[in-house]
């Protein structure tokens, strides 16, 4: 057993330590990102092209994030777990969603989504992507390191999370996967408010962001039984701009 805790605990401070750092990471506290969010879920949706040119500005120690311009060019679009408000630039409200997540309820994978949905769902999704690994050393997280993957040539080694219950992410447990330099090279789950569809999140493209390695592209797949990418089509593409913490 303490073969096993020291393995699990190495895996996430070799990534943390590759990553930048957790001194470094805490010394921050908001990531504003630009970034234009494409794929063929929003098509299947109803909603393509609702998520160019934006930018993302999250709080890194707190589930708040906000997406702007959204929905309409004069609005931003602020999200907590328990609600999704849409407001002008100068805060005043235009429309209010509480409980969010429970709007998904029912909902086949091709049922249309409005604008709420939307903000919702890229708001979770955004929120763990952007702070990520660094969120596995938050209170409430379990990991575990699982047998390593091969894929790309390369030997990926494998850490299982198990999210605390305050966390609004995909689903309850995910899996990433880190290359031999320690970075990211995909991250593994299940959709809950997409009927458990699974999403294989291949990170690309690193950039050094104030002394943080992030990645500047993803590309997510589903993926089969056997844990293997499904090539076509790509659900959700993610290339981002600028990056910047303070």
């Amino acid at each position: 057993m303490k073969d096993l805790e020291h393995s699990m605990k190495g895996l996430l401070e070799f990534a943390i330590d590759s990553h930048g750092g957790l001194e470094r990471w805490d010394a921050f506290t908001k990531l504003r990102a630009e970034v234009s969010i494409g794929g063929a879920i929003w098509n299947v949706k109803q909603q393509p092209g609702l998520l160019i040119d934006k930018v993302f500005e999250v709080r890194t120690h707190e589930q708040h994030l906000t997406v702007t311009p959204f929905p309409t060019p004069d609005e931003r679009s602020v999200f907590i777990p328990e609600r999704i408000v849409f407001e002008t630039f100068d805060s005043t409200p235009v429309a209010t969603r509480d409980d969010p997540e429970a709007a998904f309820a029912g909902q086949r994978f091709d049922d249309p989504w409005d604008k709420f949905h939307v903000a919702f769902f890229a708001s979770e999704a955004l929120w763990t992507y952007l702070t990520l690994p660094f969120l596995y050393t938050y209170a409430g997280f379990a990991c575990e390191e699982i047998e390593p993957w091969r894929e790309s040539g390369e030997d990926w080694r494998r850490l299982m999370v198990t999210f605390p219950d305050r966390i609004v992410s995909h689903s309850k447990t995910q899996i990433t996967h880190f290359g031999p330099d320690g970075l990211m090279r995909r991250h593994d789950y299940t959709v809950d408010i997409l009927g458990g569809a699974t999403g294989a999140n291949y990170t690309t493209n690193y950039k050094d962001v104030q002394g943080i390695k992030m990645p500047s592209t993803r590309r997510i797949y589903a993926y089969d039984g056997a844990g293997r990418k499904v090539p076509e089509p790509v659900l959700v593409s993610l290339d981002f701009g600028k990056l910047t913490f303070s």
